[in-house]
């Protein structure tokens, strides 16, 4: 019991026989940390249930009321406190009832009930500390996750953002999360997540631009046993992962349109089957969507399912660019900046009022993520106590990138500033990928298309 056996541990031993009684003293006196309290009656006991003991052990035939009575009364307190009934009676449909209705244990008065007891309030006791454990994390992270907290900011587009947040997390209805690279859609969905009615259960996150395209279907669905070349083992896909909680699928609109025919049918049937399988499994998944595409657009030019673009539409949250949410920046860059300081053991700063400007007159094309980027380096920089504003750097794009005074399709656009970006980092696709916040497969992809139209 390592670390529970620092602390005293308070056992309340409800008891009629005074030879029994002795005995249970007598075992439970072996171990130091035990606190024992003896009670001869229910009545005793329950008026004494709200010193909240570590542990019960409960005499099934007490002389003022049955065991089943003192048993409902202790499960209505503390559902989670453990209840080892002792008893001379041994009926195993008497111990079958009792531990269907919420015991922990079910020991006979008998010649081994000395090392059962030990045996059982010890595997009792690890096992509530790790209820109480659980229990501490998950409001951990429903704190971690208060709207306020993950969303910085009170401009009129950031409070309208947390009126739907609040909208979202008290209906299970699909909900989906537009925005820039960058502005958090992520975190908007965990907070959703973990304020529901779903948050003891899982929260599984997918980004489907991150996947290569030929594996969407097997990370999203799973696979059994030899479904394809290299499918070793049965791999139980995200949506059995998230099952009773919510499955949020990132950048949706990067999935391919024969794929999002599979996926609108399982939406719709609430159910699936694994890649290569025939076995149907039922679904209680909750289902948030994120993308930074315009999806209506998408829809029109036929890159996306009209029946999936209003299967999934429900609740739509849009999450502003940073450069729209006026001085959220300067408290955003504080917050970052505070942060950085305390993880980093550094000295308080200040952020002067020339720097203040600069931030302010920023365009921020990578949004918060961005803005965190700069924050950080400018407390590296920065002398003293104050954030100035050469201490400010914006990362800028490679020089001719791409030429504004010529009009270009949009796709060109992109595939000039990829190669810019290759040239300038010797091919290194990974540093590429990281620096730009797109998955390889995309490059891969832009630079294919680009390339087969002679770009």
């Amino acid at each position: 019991m390592a670390e529970q056996d620092q602390e005293i541990v308070r056992i309340f031993v409800v008891e009629d026989d005074p030879v029994y009684t002795n005995f249970m003293k007598y075992v439970l006196g072996l171990n130091p940390d035990f606190e024992v309290e003896v009670f001869s009656t229910g009545k005793a006991f329950l008026d004494q249930l709200h010193r909240q003991p570590a542990i019960v052990t409960l005499d099934y035939s007490l002389p003022d009321m049955p065991g089943e009575r003192v048993l409902k009364e202790i499960r209505e307190f503390d559902p989670d406190l453990p209840v080892i009934i002792i008893s001379a009676q041994d009926k195993i449909g008497t111990a079958v009832e009792l531990l269907k209705s919420g015991a922990y244990d079910y020991i006979s008065k008998d010649k081994d009930a000395k090392d059962r007891i030990l045996t059982s309030i010890n595997n009792a006791l690890n096992r509530h500390s790790l209820i109480r454990e659980i229990g501490r994390l998950k409001k951990e992270i429903s704190e971690k996750y208060e709207f306020g907290k993950i969303i910085i900011g009170s401009s009129p587009a950031i409070r309208k953002v947390f009126q739907m947040m609040e909208k979202a997390a008290k209906a299970n209805i699909t909900v989906t999360v537009t925005g820039e690279t960058g502005t958090g859609k992520e975190l908007v969905a965990k907070a959703i997540h973990y304020n529901s009615e779903r948050k003891s259960k899982p929260f599984v996150a997918i980004n489907i631009a991150a996947i290569p395209k030929d594996l969407v279907e097997s990370e999203l669905f799973g696979h059994e046993k030899g479904a394809f070349t290299g499918a070793h083992t049965r791999r139980i896909g995200r949506f059995e992962e998230a099952n009773g909680g919510t499955l949020l699928i990132d950048e949706i609109g990067e999935m391919d349109i024969n794929l999002q025919a599979k996926l609108l049918r399982v939406l719709q049937e609430r159910e699936m089957t694994r890649v290569g399988g025939n076995e149907i499994i039922k679904l209680d998944v909750r289902i948030l969507v994120a993308t930074h595409r315009n999806m209506e657009e998408d829809v029109q030019q036929g890159r996306f399912r009209k029946d999936l673009y209003y299967r999934l539409l429900g609740l739509k949250i849009h999450l502003p660019a940073l450069r729209e949410r006026d001085k959220d920046i300067l408290l955003l860059a504080k917050y970052f900046l505070d942060k950085f300081s305390k993880e980093n053991q550094l000295n308080r700063f200040r952020i002067s009022e020339e720097a203040q400007t600069k931030l302010l007159t920023y365009h921020y094309p990578g949004n918060v993520r961005e803005l965190k980027s700069v924050m950080e380096l400018a407390a590296v920089m920065a002398e003293n106590a104050e954030v100035r504003s050469q201490d400010i750097t914006f990362a800028q794009l490679p020089e001719n990138a791409f030429n504004t005074e010529v009009e270009r399709p949009l796709q060109e656009m992109i595939y000039r500033i990829i190669r810019s970006y290759l040239n300038k980092y010797d091919n290194n696709v990974m540093e590429v990928a990281r620096r730009l916040d797109i998955s390889k497969s995309s490059i891969y992809r832009y630079l294919k298309e680009m390339e087969a139209a002679g770009i």
